[in-house]
């Protein structure tokens, strides 16, 4: 599942389609505790779930932020989930509001447990290479350093 928190008062429901929905909503993850901001969001995707965007499983990780390729394939609709989200996270960064995501699995655990976080410098940032790490807390900024 993807939660995401922001400094911005912008009421992230009012950008829902098709293929992206911010929920104030959150579902009962340990790991929403680790969101910095006061604005905290779940976002779903046109399935209502998180399963929606472009994703890498924790074994997966050291393959990075890539275009999607041929050999892996992709459906249209996650490509697409996925670039409307770094769009709309873009906008509000170079705003100057601070925004982070946490990309967790529904799990018993009580006990909030990342395997890392990733810094996404957006300024640098091919938006079409984005897509989530499982079990990482994504902090997102709009200009390098």
């Amino acid at each position: 599942m993807l939660l995401l928190s922001t400094d911005s008062p912008e009421n992230l429901a009012e950008r829902n389609d098709e293929y992206i929905i911010f929920s104030r909503e959150l579902p009962p993850l340990a790991e929403s505790t680790l969101l910095n901001y006061s604005n905290k969001w779940f976002v779903g995707s046109r399935e209502g779930c998180s399963c929606g965007f472009r994703h890498l499983y924790i074994g997966s990780v050291e393959l990075g932020f890539r275009e999607p390729e041929d050999w892996y394939p992709e459906e249209s609709e996650d490509i697409e989930a996925t670039l409307r989200f770094i769009s709309i996270i873009r906008e509000i960064a170079e705003k100057g509001a601070n925004v982070d995501c946490i990309d967790a699995w529904g799990h018993t655990s009580e006990t909030a447990n990342l395997d890392g976080t990733v810094q996404v410098d957006l300024s640098s940032l091919n938006s079409r290479t984005f897509r989530f790490f499982e079990n990482h807390h994504f902090m997102f900024t709009a200009v390098n350093g």
